[in-house]
């Protein structure tokens, strides 16, 4: 080891033995009290002196070798010379100044120590605990005599009165005590340990006075901490509900602890008050000792940092001239290896540190060139994806302004979509309605998303492209949240495919509409015919003649009545457009209800409106039919059961703002649900589970959702719990995003 780290060392335990002989002391001796401390004050104080004035000697001896090496030139003693400046700096000016200013503060403070204000301070919280104490005992003893009164009214009292007599009063014991102190009943935490009966003369003074409250516990701050703990005694004679001389006379006794916190603090007031009068009598002793201990503390930290600069500065310059080279090469742009001081302490690992920092560096900058190649490779690969795509793509900024977009979206639109980035898109001409269908339905998934769309929505959009009404697509849109509140939408043209699927299945409709019904429809119409022909002259009775005229008329009506019926559905493809119109939907259900009044009777339906709805903008008819078509379906598919039930209910979701955000029709039954298969393609015309169904409802509800730019969803209900493991039913909800008048409704609808 060194010379130099020897002294440094030396020194280092000097000053750490001369600083911790004075805390070490002081803090023991302190909380001793002050009379120890005052005892041994003197010696401890020439004991330090006598530190200081070695930590001088050797200051002296370490001035003098610092002096030598500035004067013969020898390299760090400028930077030496330095430190030891800014130690002593550090050390004396600090130390000074909290010196001057802790003397004053230790002054003055124990001046406020002893002022009148704090003695009248600690007789006011003494009297304060005081009388909080007796307040608690006097309204318990208050409680006390009113549960005896009660208890006098009752007549009778048993344990369970007791203890809820206990449980009101919040005490740990309630018990009722004989003439001779003897206990008749009681309740409590310590029932089962035996109650500790009172004294006589308490006993007495309860039976003439009527009440009387004491608190026990409170002799010393031992009790208070452990054991029991305080508590309050209050005993009220129970009055007597019988004019009887020999009835015996009853005592009520409540004890109820008392919170230790409150005690505690008591006490603690009380004793602090014994120690301040005390603490009077030593004030100029204290004061002495208190300025004497902040002297010797100064003198031992100004002499010991100064020595300290001195002889360990040398050893902080060498790695940090090291350092400071390496970090000018590094400024320089060289990151090739660095040299290390050798030494254990932080010093060297410092160094070692910063010759690893430097390696690291340099794999870093290499790693980060590398990086960036493939960042722009990658880039680049995205871009061509993007470019070729059919699909569009468009992301959406925070602000809802466009950041990106692909050719496959300005092909689609038809709008040079690249010239808005930055903007929003309702702002591109023809594309304001579109935008807002977007967002809403952005909004409608981020509040509350449907079953299966917790990662992204799927929706279909018409989009009329200029002024002419045959001149629109259909845009399937699928739409996902980004990290940092942006959005994905990746839309594309399925005109064609929709256009295909219409045609083929209306297709297959009409071709068997006509095979399965409109065929036997005409040899059922000639063969009424031809019996009322055949039998109309074989009856005698003008009344069994006219019975005939009037069944033959039925069927040819009832068979042309079906004719024109399968003509409906042949031309259903071709449903005219919906006559959009203010529409009360909760109107509309409580028409369609009306017709099913056995099932409402039964228990089998129900309804339940939101009466807020708004009216949405619709058709009447076509919304009627839809909820027919629902209700219907709902109730064939629980049919049969003994507990079937349908709830057809609506409701409103609303804005943070208050406005109307989206208005849901659901109906919901207990039936067995949808199966898998049909459920992928239940709006597809024909499919359906029933033996006699047509498969057209749910076709039906979609074509209609469709030209009321709502969104269907069917879902089956979880499965419920103890149940076969099959779902609980099944749901369907219409959701509608276009009302007519925000806040106003108007008549209800007539029925149709």
């Amino acid at each position: 080891m060194k010379v130099s780290t020897r002294w440094g060392w030396g020194v280092a335990l000097l000053v750490a033995a001369g600083l911790g002989l004075v805390l070490a002391f002081v803090l023991s001796l302190l909380a001793q009290g002050p009379s120890r401390y005052e005892r041994h004050f003197v010696w401890l104080f020439w004991v330090n002196a006598a530190v200081a004035a070695l930590l001088l000697l050797f200051l002296i001896g370490a001035g003098v070798r610092l002096a030598l090496r500035f004067r013969q030139g020898k390299f760090g003693s400028r930077l030496l010379l330095k430190l030891a400046g800014i130690f002593a700096l550090v050390g004396v000016l600090p130390g000074a100044l909290i010196y001057m200013v802790s003397y004053q503060f230790v002054s003055r403070s124990i001046e406020a120590w002893f002022d009148t204000r704090v003695e009248r301070a600690l007789d006011a919280g003494l009297a304060l605990g005081k009388d909080t104490l007796a307040a608690l005992a006097a309204d318990l003893e208050a409680k006390t005599r009113t549960a005896g009164e009660r208890l006098a009214d009752r007549g009778s009292t048993n344990t369970l009165v007791l203890e809820r007599l206990r449980e009101q009063l919040g005490a740990d014991e309630v018990t009722l005590l004989g003439a001779d102190g003897k206990v008749k009943v009681t309740a409590g935490q310590s029932a089962a340990l035996g109650t500790e009966r009172p004294a006589q003369a308490l006993l007495r003074q309860a039976r003439l006075q009527r009440s009387v409250s004491q608190i026990e516990g409170l002799e010393d701050e031992i009790s208070v901490t452990s054991g029991p703990g305080p508590r309050v005694r209050a005993l009220a004679r129970v009055p007597s509900a019988s004019l009887s001389l020999a009835e015996e006379e009853l005592t009520l006794m409540v004890v109820q602890p008392l919170p230790r916190a409150l005690t505690g603090n008591a006490l603690v007031v009380q004793a602090a008050y014994r120690e301040y009068q005390q603490r009077i009598l030593a004030r100029e002793g204290l004061r002495r000792m208190y300025i004497g201990t902040l002297t010797l503390s100064l003198v031992l930290s100004v002499f010991g940092a100064v020595l300290l600069a001195v002889v360990l500065g040398n050893q902080l310059a060498r790695p940090l001239l090291m350092l400071a080279e390496g970090v000018k090469q590094v400024a320089a742009g060289d990151l090739g290896a660095k040299p290390v001081f050798a030494s254990r302490d932080e010093i060297g690992g410092l160094t070692r540190s910063f010759a690893d920092m430097t390696e690291q560096l340099g794999s870093a900058r290499a790693h980060a060139e590398a990086s960036l190649r493939q960042l722009d490779s990658a880039r680049t690969r995205l871009q061509t994806i993007l470019d070729n795509l059919t699909a569009g793509v468009i992301v959406f900024d925070r602000e809802r302004h466009i950041d990106t977009v692909n050719p496959g979206a300005t092909r689609i639109l038809r709008a040079p979509l690249s010239a808005y980035v930055g903007r929003l898109l309702g702002d591109v001409p023809g594309l304001a309605d579109f935008a807002e269908g977007v967002w809403q339905r952005f909004e409608q998934h981020q509040a509350s998303p449907e079953d299966g769309e917790r990662d992204h929505w799927q929706d279909a959009f018409e989009l009329r492209l200029g002024e002419r009404d045959d001149n629109s697509i259909t845009l399937l849109v699928r739409g996902a949240p980004l990290p940092g509140r942006a959005r994905l939408m990746v839309f594309d043209d399925i005109t064609e495919v929709v256009s295909a699927q219409r045609t083929a299945a209306w297709g297959e409709v009409a071709r068997r509409l006509a095979h399965e019904i409109k065929n036997p429809l005409t040899p059922i119409q000639l063969s009424a015919e031809r019996l009322q022909h055949k039998l109309e002259a074989k009856l005698a009775e003008p009344n069994d003649q006219a019975m005939l005229n009037r069944s033959v008329a039925t069927i040819v009506s009832q068979v042309q009545a079906m004719k024109q019926l399968v003509n409906e559905f042949r031309d259903y493809a071709r449903l005219p457009a919906a006559q959009l119109q203010p529409v009360d939907l909760n109107a509309l259900v409580a028409e369609v209800l009306a017709l099913y009044g056995d099932a409402q009777e039964q228990g089998h339906l129900v309804a339940q409106v939101d009466s807020g709805a708004p009216l949405l903008r619709g058709d009447p008819t076509q919304l009627r039919q839809v909820i027919h078509n629902l209700v219907q379906n709902a109730l064939d598919a629980c049919a049969g059961r003994p507990d079937a039930r349908v709830l057809l209910s609506t409701e409103l979701e609303r804005h943070p703002d208050g406005r109307a955000r989206v208005l849901r029709l659901k109906v919901t039954d207990n039936g067995p649900g949808f199966a898998e298969k049909v459920q992928k393609r239940a709006f597809e015309p024909y499919v359906t589970t029933k033996s006699k169904g047509t498969g057209l409802g749910l076709a039906v509800v979609k074509k209609i959702a469709d030209e009321h730019g709502a969104s269907v969803r069917i879902v089956n209900l979880p499965p419920r719990e103890g149940g076969d493991g099959g779902p609980a039913g099944a749901q369907v909800s219409l959701s509608f995003s276009s009302f007519s008048e925000q806040g106003q409704r108007a008549d209800p609808v007539a029925p149709a």
